[in-house]
């Protein structure tokens, strides 16, 4: 695919000037960046640039608009493969034709609402690789990890960053015909190598399948008798997971352990999972993102973070009743006044990059984990008690009160059934136990007559 290049009148914002910002358009496999040259024009000059008799002004910068396009289509020839940061490099930076931010430190890359991702190298160092091939997993891995820093997906992005990494390590920038399953089963054997859990090497794996299907629908790799996935190919490694939920009675040690052997911090993070815990298994970022407005009377009215993205049309809220814990928690752990665009709890700030809200929340997560931790050695439970556990105590408690599977997955907001029995823990080892027994209970009625 071929690059597009356009001189472009940009009428979205009107300058103080009242004229409108001339902007180079470079496009690129449906991505499209647009740098701001030097000139600005009113709507009706612009468009005489193509009447056949104009003044000797705008003929002037007709000419030179038109020498910045043709400049720009020899830098893109010399770019093999094109890549947009190696173009800004070799042709946008220190050109006189272009207006230049003032920036810190690395490169700007613009799109069309100008995204700014100089905040995100630090954390994704793979933004600044330079001279990949269209077709490698480096290409495809940077352009979806822009798509979903754009978007504000933070974790997602860490995710296929991660598997990015991993691979990378490898066998390094591999194209997508190199991919087989041979290489997939010997990627496998070496995480296996390495000690790595089944858990972990899906982790790795799966965003490599979504990318490369993403590559196809691209037109950058072909699902042919190549396409190493699926069965008779390399499928990916699953592992049952081990179930995390603790049993009810510690759940009331640790509701009951006296606060006063407890640290601020320690105190807040045990109300933190305590709300998780009651409030239908509410993961962090939710908790996080809550606002004032969300209580309706007795009830916390809300939509999940993770999907409120791909239900836009049809958002499923989820209906929470606020028992006295939890109104007793939000009065002395919330914020105050709370006012309807309040955070309920002082966890996140107003008007914060959706980096920064990522980091705070990983940091929530990591508090939590560690005070919940020293609190349950305190307590002799030989257990985990981390956010995850709290969502799978609830759903695993509901069930075993006679809930049913439906129910709790409309509780925890799930859209796949399949989602919620994964969250759903196994008996007890006592509900085994009995379980064995009636297999021998005969042995029982044996013995009675016995006796009699």
């Amino acid at each position: 695919m071929s690059v597009a290049i356009a001189v472009i009148l940009d009428t979205r914002r009107i300058k103080e000037n009242k004229k409108f910002p001339v902007k180079l358009r470079v496009n690129y496999r449906r991505e499209t960046n647009y740098y701001q040259t030097i000139f600005d024009l009113a709507e009706e000059e612009y468009q005489k640039l193509s009447a056949p008799r104009i003044s000797a002004d705008l003929q002037i910068i007709k000419s030179k608009l038109k020498g910045i396009e043709r400049e720009a289509e020899s830098a893109v020839k010399e770019i093999m493969p094109f890549c947009f940061i190696a173009f800004e490099k070799c042709f946008v930076q220190n050109n006189p034709s272009f207006r230049h931010r003032k920036k810190k430190a690395g490169p700007i890359i613009e799109s069309p609402n100008d995204f700014d991702y100089s905040s995100f190298f630090k954390k994704f160092p793979i933004l600044l690789e330079v001279g990949m091939e269209t077709g490698s997993i480096t290409y495809a891995y940077k352009t979806f990890i822009k798509k979903l820093l754009q978007e504000g997906r933070i974790s997602n992005a860490v995710i296929y960053h991660c598997s990015y990494i991993s691979l990378k390590k490898f066998r390094g920038n591999v194209s997508f015909p190199e991919i087989s399953p041979s290489y997939l089963m010997a990627y496998e054997q070496k995480l296996k190598a390495e000690g790595l859990s089944k858990t972990t090497i899906g982790f790795y794996l799966r965003p490599l399948r979504a990318i490369y299907n993403e590559a196809i629908e691209e037109g950058i790799a072909q699902k042919d008798k190549s396409y190493p996935f699926g069965k008779r190919k390399y499928q990916i490694p699953t592992s049952r997971n081990i179930k995390k939920a603790l049993e009810l009675d510690d759940v009331e040690k640790i509701y009951y352990y006296d606060n006063k052997f407890l640290t601020e911090t320690e105190q807040r993070s045990k109300a933190y999972w305590l709300f998780s815990y009651f409030g239908n298994g509410m993961n962090p970022k939710d908790i996080a993102c809550l606002k004032y407005h969300n209580i309706q009377d007795d009830f916390l009215v809300f939509e999940r973070a993770k999907t409120e993205r791909s239900h836009r049309s049809d958002p499923n809220p989820i209906t929470v009743f606020l028992n006295d814990d939890m109104k007793e928690i939000i009065r002395r752990w919330g914020n105050k006044p709370s006012s309807p665009k309040e955070y309920i709890f002082p966890i996140l700030q107003h008007n914060i990059t959706p980096l920064r809200q990522y980091t705070l929340i990983q940091n929530l997560v990591s508090v939590i984990n560690d005070c919940m931790e020293r609190i349950l050695k305190d307590l002799g439970i030989d257990k985990k008690a981390t956010t995850y556990v709290a969502r799978h105590t609830f759903s695993t408690v509901l069930k075993r009160s006679g809930a049913s599977t439906e129910s709790i997955q409309e509780a925890l907001g799930h859209t796949n059934i399949k989602t919620t029995e994964n969250y759903l823990d196994s008996f007890d080892k006592n509900a085994k136990k009995q379980l064995a027994n009636h297999l021998t209970s005969f042995k029982k009625k044996l013995m009675d007559e016995f006796i009699q």
